[in-house]
């Protein structure tokens, strides 16, 4: 079954409280809860005007999928994003490939045939793949999960 999501993408500033508030308690339940990784989640580049915030509503308005997109010189010297997640109740219903999508898309849109750089829990390697993503690091440890650096040259929104 393939969720019917609602994509949106803000930066900071034009979050209300309450979208905030969600996104933030959404990434603790996937990423402090679920993934049991203690760190500070709220590191501060949410905020940087160029950051955009993509998330996905189901029709009765749940909050599904989020990730954000930072600009270059933020994590990486190329456009990254990150905090990559989908809610416990929306997992394999198909959300991840429409959400990276719209992510691609409002990269492009953002910054023109830019380079991507993420860095992906290493299971993800083939997923990526698919879109064009290339291992650029050794395997890393980040909060006990193995995760490597993933670069996606620039060539627009196409898959291939």
């Amino acid at each position: 079954m393939t969720a019917n999501l609602t994509w949106q993408s803000k930066p900071y500033a034009e979050l209300s409280l309450d979208e905030l508030y969600e996104l933030l308690r959404l990434r603790a339940e996937v990423f402090v809860i679920e993934q049991n990784c203690v760190y500070l989640d709220p590191d501060g580049k949410d905020r940087h005007p160029q950051a955009l915030h993509l998330f996905g509503r189901d029709a009765d308005g749940t909050l599904a999928a989020y990730l954000r997109i930072l600009p270059p010189g933020l994590s990486f010297p190329q456009v990254s994003f990150g905090r990559v997640l989908t809610a416990a109740s929306h997992r394999g219903r198909g959300v991840g490939g429409p959400m990276l999508e719209a992510a691609l898309r409002e990269i492009e849109r953002a910054w023109p045939g830019a380079d991507i750089q993420i860095g992906a829990q290493a299971h993800l390697l083939g997923y990526y793949g698919r879109y064009g993503f290339e291992p650029s690091s050794e395997p890393y440890d980040e909060d006990g999960i193995p995760h490597v650096d993933l670069l996606r040259r620039g060539r627009g929104v196409g898959l291939g």
